[in-house]
């Protein structure tokens, strides 16, 4: 998604040639792709398959939405196992109809069904909170203390947390909450990105790290406290970047990256 032009071939051989080690999947790239081939290519790359983006979306006042939603998450499950990804990352959910409360009772009641599923084929769930303004319909799941209650409250081992800087820099629980996960080995991943100032959309205009206000360096050392040795995933949604010749901007994150992460 961070070099949405280019498709998964195109993703596979930039990242390998500028000596990227992994890439997360997300599942539109996926749309109408030969299962086999997208295998053997990734199987020829020299590249790790680090998740499986996205699952989730659970809440609904309708049950009809609620029971799609689950036959979704099975269905990544399946895709997530075929392509060897060991996580895929939950976009929660959240509709406005009904309280937050609700939507969260939903997700985790989703979780649970689509559990022994993910547990059966290997592939860990990561929950993500998002930041606070998208609960009334991306994600209920808004604080890393909602979304490690949650996973602990699920009790396995498959179940945890994915801490993306972008949702999570405002909040002043955020390292205490980092050492929580970490201690209950919660922490599946980690989403770098920086915080635009000011900001002028805000699903696509993240910057690159750096260029916002975001003290990456510092949570990065956090998450690394906790024994955390997983990938520093870069993950930016930008009209403004997707726009440019994507060679340059993948150099542009690469010396962000080594800069500034």
């Amino acid at each position: 998604m961070t070099n949405k032009p280019w498709n998964l071939r195109q993703c596979v051989k930039k990242y390998s040639d500028a000596g990227i080690k992994g890439i997360s999947i997300w599942r539109n790239v996926l749309e109408g792709q030969d299962p086999g081939e997208a295998n053997r290519l990734l199987d020829d790359s020299p590249l790790e398959v680090v998740s499986l983006v996205r699952g989730g979306f659970f809440p609904s006042v309708e049950k009809k939405k609620r029971l799609g939603a689950i036959e979704d998450n099975l269905l990544a499950i399946s895709q997530a196992y075929a392509f060897g990804a060991p996580l895929i990352v939950l976009v929660c959910g959240s509709d406005s109809r009904q309280s937050l409360e609700k939507s969260r009772e939903q997700i985790k009641e989703g979780i649970i069904k689509i559990l022994p599923e993910a547990i059966s084929a290997g592939v860990k769930l990561a929950i993500e909170p998002l930041h606070p303004m998208y609960s009334a319909d991306r994600s209920a799941v808004n604080t890393l203390a909602q979304a490690n209650t949650m996973a602990e409250e699920i009790n396995s081992e498959f179940v945890g947390v994915a801490v993306d800087v972008y949702h999570l820099w405002w909040d002043g629980n955020l390292q205490k909450e980092i050492e929580r996960c970490g201690r209950n080995d919660k922490l599946f991943a980690f989403h770098v990105c920086d915080w635009n100032v000011p900001t002028v959309d805000f699903l696509n205009d993240r910057g690159l790290m750096g260029d916002g206000c975001i003290n990456i360096p510092e949570i990065r050392n956090w998450v690394e406290e906790t024994g955390f040795d997983g990938f520093n995933e870069v993950e930016i949604f930008s009209e403004k970047f997707w726009a440019m010749d994507q060679n340059d901007y993948l150099e542009k994150i690469k010396n962000a990256y080594l800069n500034f992460t």
